[in-house]
């Protein structure tokens, strides 16, 4: 699984970075979910007055989703014949 990174400065002007935000394939059945999220949680973190610089996006989900759909939108894939990541 690929993940990206965001960061921009908030409404106080401190730098701000999410961390963990998954890459979806435009065709994906949660592809629109993660992005309404990610929108949701930025401008949850731009409003806030905490002094945190580091979030992370997979925590954010895992505390707002369903167990099932955080499952499939962090899914690893199945190593084959011993592999290694």
């Amino acid at each position: 699984m690929l993940f990206k990174s965001l960061v921009f400065k908030n409404a106080v002007g401190q730098k701000v970075s999410i961390i963990e935000i998954p890459v979806l394939d435009k065709n994906s059945p949660y592809f629109f979910l993660v992005q309404v999220r990610l929108q949701l949680y930025m401008n949850q973190i731009y409003d806030s007055a905490e002094e945190k610089p580091l979030y992370s996006f997979k925590e954010y989900m895992k505390k707002m989703t369903k167990w099932p759909i955080y499952e499939q939108v962090y899914q690893t894939p199945e190593l084959l014949n011993n592999a290694r990541k």
